[in-house]
């Protein structure tokens, strides 16, 4: 309840509570001339303890926590007298600035310290110990300090969440506040999502004023991008018409008019004479143009030589070199390899396919053939190099991403020196890659795609595995056989159970009885499934299977919200998982040395991907930047890099595909109805080598393997195969 709007002044004590994805805190605040501590929330930008801050805001009682001051508004006050500026640098906030350096700038300036610092930097050289390069990063470290907070705080003025402001400042820099002034814009073209909400504010606060036909322009732009982190490839027309005007109360006719200006500057590209006159963003479109094209040409240069007489000869000689035996689909397989130019062999766990890679490879050594092995992620890669004993590259190693110049340096202009080409997981690759990739394949080059169609679809747009073969357009093989030592293992039987819609064999177990490859303990309830999670990661697993938790251990989850979603298992694992937790201070507020973190987007400068996972080495609180290992391979983040990372003892299914873990621990409760699917339980259980542990209730295992009705992303790339 609200009882009314004051302003407070004073000092923060200390953060009680710090959001891990957005600049909210709650904290404790005394009030300038008083003793009693009060506690305040809301979003603020890395306030410290010490902070002198006046606070605009409500006081609201809580029903559990009594009083509270929820901010509005913030501004820092800065000192001004010696001792208040020396309590002020202490506080470690302008980077380059340690107690030594602190203590030389406060004898030399004196109370002119903070107006040397911020007017004039370059005077800084005159104190000992300080040269230009140091005076000048001081400087722009205090710019980059209030610009931020100028920022947030024209952004929280008219009605923008300010979380949205250190996006806004990582993408713009000091030209960060010029930009939402002066081009509001630009936010949408070059801040996907965010961008627009923060424009859409400005339009509705009338600051810059904005007629219906800008807006619309951002509202269609925004939905496209939308539907694109969805998943979808494009929006039908009508729909996407009929919702901008709706949802942003915006003149049709304005809507309608925008959209086909839009397509007049190739901003966007309508297909009318396509099914559902499909609206795509330009790279979607070029994507899944090109991705059939391709195809199409690949598939026609069946003109390609037969193979040799010797082929089946040498086919069976390196087969029993193997010391293997190949089912009737395999055999199949093998000869379809050397018969068509593009393949697909699809299958789920112990039906073969990594076997299939290892007999593909040493055909073509055997008959000459110069072939590469890929795979969309690095530890996907890595596990196809183990199994195969040859090289395998990630895809985008593979083309050589350029950054300077934002493109793949292989292409049709220079493609991949290469015959065959196999890729392996290709249920994640996303339709804008797989483009990429096809662009850098000679017409002639024969090309397998091995993957599992009844996993998860691919993180980025599209749903290119199961396009294909719903096209029918390409040579495509089934592997159903489970082999027999394959079929030993409960957590390969109990996989296939759930992709064929049974259920797998559930028999509770109590915490702390002996583990089985697959086990179930039941919890009543997410808090007590958490509480048990906990229990196996810390004492169960290490004790009884004689494994490092955070290395050989990963908790998946459905969700990232709700007592078993990755945010709150993430912050109780860590708690008894790092014990460095409780002596240092977390970088950020999240992280310590020796936290198991995630990489969360591709970042090509680093060389590090989507989804890789990596221990924290080092850190430097004062300098806020850490150093990750990703398996041998150090990776450094300063400040602006750190909401590319998050902690990773927890993870969600969609980011674990292509990953192999000894043990996966995975929560099953009704909670997390609305994720619950047949393919998302069946993605997590093949995750999982030695030991599966499901936690939960058998009412939500039943509700993921009844729901056999993964939303359908929208994609024409059957449509376009089969023209």
């Amino acid at each position: 309840m609200q009882d009314h709007a004051t302003t407070l002044e004073g000092r923060i004590e200390r953060i009680t509570y710090r959001s891990p994805d957005s600049p909210f805190i709650i904290a404790k605040f005394r009030p300038t001339r008083q003793t009693t501590l009060v506690t305040v929330l809301g979003h603020m930008p890395d306030p410290r303890p010490g902070e002198t801050l006046r606070l605009s805001g409500d006081w609201q009682t809580h029903p559990r926590y009594g009083q509270q001051f929820s901010v509005t508004r913030f501004e820092l006050l800065l000192p001004a007298g010696v001792e208040e500026i020396r309590r002020f640098l202490a506080l470690g906030l302008i980077k380059g600035i340690g107690p030594k350096t602190a203590e030389r700038l406060l004898n030399h300036f004196q109370a002119d310290t903070l107006t040397v610092i911020e007017q004039q930097p370059h005077r800084l050289a005159e104190v000992r110990g300080i040269g230009p390069e140091t005076a000048r990063r001081i400087g722009e470290a205090w710019q980059d300090h209030h610009q931020v907070r100028a920022l947030m705080q024209f952004l929280q003025d008219r009605g923008v969440q300010p979380a949205h402001a250190m996006r806004v400042f990582k993408q713009f820099g000091p030209q960060a506040l010029q930009v939402v002034r002066n081009d509001p814009e630009r936010l949408v073209a070059e801040i996907p999502r965010t961008g627009f909400y923060i424009f859409d504010a400005l339009a509705r606060h009338g600051d810059p004023p904005m007629d219906d036909s800008q807006r619309a322009r951002a509202c269609l732009q925004y939905l496209l991008e939308e539907a694109r982190e969805e998943g979808h490839m494009f929006v039908p027309r009508q729909a996407l018409e009929e919702r901008c005007a709706s949802a942003f109360e915006l003149d049709y006719h304005a809507v309608r008019d925008s959209l086909d200006q839009l397509a007049g500057e190739q901003c966007i590209v309508a297909c009318p004479e396509a099914p559902e006159a499909p609206v795509y963003l330009p790279p979607l479109f070029a994507a899944e143009q090109g991705v059939a094209r391709r195809l199409r040409l690949m598939v026609q240069e069946i003109a390609m030589s037969a193979p040799s007489a010797a082929a089946p000869r040498i086919m069976e000689t390196v087969v029993r070199r193997m010391a293997i035996e190949l089912s009737g689909t395999q055999q199949a397989v093998l000869e379809g390899v050397l018969r068509n130019r593009v393949v697909i062999v699809t299958g789920g766990p112990g039906t073969g396919k990594t076997t299939l890679i290892r007999a593909m490879a040493a055909i073509f050594e055997a008959m000459g053939i110069p072939y590469l092995l890929a795979a969309p992620t690095g530890r996907a890669a890595r596990r196809m190099a183990e199994v195969t004993g040859r090289p395998a590259a990630t895809l985008h190693k593979l083309l050589g991403y350029n950054l300077a110049e934002g493109r793949f340096e292989r292409d049709q202009d220079d493609p991949l020196d290469t015959e065959a080409l196999v890729v392996d997981e290709v249920s994640m690759v996303d339709a804008v890659l797989m483009g990429h990739l096809l662009d850098a394949l000679h017409p002639q080059t024969r090309l397998i795609l091995v993957g599992d169609e009844f996993q998860l679809p691919s993180v980025g747009p599209g749903n290119v595995l199961a396009d294909l073969i719903e096209s029918g357009q390409i040579s495509t093989f089934a592997l159903e056989e489970v082999f027999r030592q394959a079929a030993q293992s409960p957590i390969i039987a109990n996989a296939h159970k759930v992709r064929h819609g049974e259920l797998p064999e559930l028999v509770p177990v109590a915490p702390g009885d002996p583990l089985a490859p697959f086990t179930f303990i039941a919890a009543d309830g997410p808090a007590a499934a958490a509480r048990t999670i906990v229990a196996l990661c810390t004492r169960h697993i290490p004790d009884q299977l004689a494994l490092d938790p955070v290395r050989q251990v990963q908790v998946l989850s459905p969700m990232h919200k709700g007592d078993v979603g990755t945010l709150r298992l993430n912050g109780m694992l860590q708690a008894g998982l790092n014990p460095r937790l409780k002596a240092q201070k977390p970088l950020a507020g999240r992280y310590c040395r020796g936290d198991k973190v995630m990489h969360l987007r591709n970042n090509y400068q680093k060389e590090v991907f989507n989804g890789e996972i990596g221990i924290v080495d080092e850190l430097d609180a004062d300098k806020v930047r850490l150093v990750v290992d990703f398996d041998g391979r150090r990776v450094t983040y300063d400040q602006a890099d750190l909401d590319e990372l998050s902690l990773a003892y927890a993870i969600t299914v969609h980011k674990s595909q292509g990953s192999e873990y000894p043990v996966i621990v995975l929560p099953m409760v009704t909670q997390h109805y609305i994720m619950l699917q047949r393919n998302l339980l069946y993605t997590a259980l093949t995750r999982a080598r030695r030991t599966v542990i499901l936690v939960g209730s058998v009412k939500a295992v039943q509700v993921a393997v009844q729901a056999d009705q993964p939303r359908r992303r929208r994609s024409l790339l059957s449509w376009r195969l089969t023209r």
